[in-house]
């Protein structure tokens, strides 16, 4: 089986990583991002935030990655990555197209080349023959692409007869999941570096997060939608110490304001767009786990 295309070649290798572009202008500050905060969101011995959400949104044991291959669209720096080199026996195919793929090698750098192999591509524009993976996994990348739609088909190609296809997306509830400070404000923060936006927030985290534990003890959190910060008990492991929680945070808020496109999606629009591929449509919905929630979608290619 030939899983890279005989006619792609990579422009250049660097730690092991092969270089399929130089640049991608609406993933730049994901680099910047993850390279900067590339440990913050690898499991440890008091969070496994990363472990739960992974085998909850895949809805996989870890026997069924097993002598499969995997590929990993949108890896940052290598939180899941991780998670499947650590707990599963799968061979694991990580593309992100910015450099935030030299995070994940100095995260995973211990399997390189024996069951992982990294490339930085553009998801438009993938290095591998079609129909190769047996499960093909995008988590937290679609609604940050340009075109939904060339997304779903450049994804759907890659999954083989009979694999599976596992996506997570942000939903969108109506008018009302725009009306929050990470909208409002978007126009002008994803204009703004990470290292800008690191500089204007890194003051005010602390101060932010006492606000929004203050209104949930007043039962008036519908108001943090309004605070430049994220959804702390609906996103961030809170039991992790205070230094922790800081730092998670902040690398969250970031994540909020920097990225070039963020487009919440409806679930019957995700879902109808991979049915069009030959998919049968296992799952699609919101999952619960803790005190999580995730808006996934699993489907198995006819």
């Amino acid at each position: 089986m030939k899983i890279i295309k005989e006619y792609k070649k990579p422009i250049n290798i660097i730690n092991d990583v092969n270089i399929f572009i130089k640049e991608n202008y609406y993933t730049d500050s994901f680099g910047d991002q993850w390279n900067k905060f590339s440990k913050t969101q690898i499991d440890n011995k008091i969070n496994s935030h990363s472990y739960e959400r992974f085998f909850n949104e895949t809805g996989l044991g870890k026997k069924d990655f097993s002598n499969k291959n995997i590929l990993e669209i949108g890896s940052g720096a290598g939180r899941f990555t991780n998670i499947m080199l650590d707990h599963t026996e799968g061979n694991i195919y990580s593309v992100d197209s910015s450099n935030s793929v030299f995070a994940n090698y100095k995260n995973n750098k211990k399997h390189i080349n024996e069951r992982l192999y990294l490339y930085k591509a553009s998801i438009y524009d993938l290095p591998f023959e079609k129909s190769q993976f047996d499960i093909v996994i995008c988590f937290g990348v679609l609604q940050h692409t340009p075109d939904i739609k060339k997304s779903i088909k450049c994804l759907c190609e890659q999954v083989k007869k009979n694999g599976l296809l596992i996506i997570d997306f942000y939903p969108y509830n109506g008018f009302w999941t725009l009306i929050n400070a990470k909208y409002i404000l978007r126009p002008l923060t994803k204009k703004m570096s990470v290292k800008s936006l690191e500089k204007f927030f890194k003051n005010k985290i602390n101060i932010l997060i006492k606000i929004y534990f203050f209104l949930e003890k007043l039962k008036l959190g519908f108001l943090n939608r309004f605070l430049p910060i994220p959804d702390i008990k609906k996103t961030i492991p809170i039991n992790v110490g205070q230094k922790l929680l800081r730092e998670m945070v902040l690398l969250d808020t970031i994540d909020m304001f920097s990225p070039k496109f963020d487009k919440p999606q409806k679930i019957k629009k995700i879902k109808n767009l991979i049915f069009d591929h030959n998919f049968s449509i296992i799952f699609a919905g919101k999952i619960k786990y803790n005190s999580f929630i995730s808006t996934v979608i699993r489907g198995k290619k006819n």
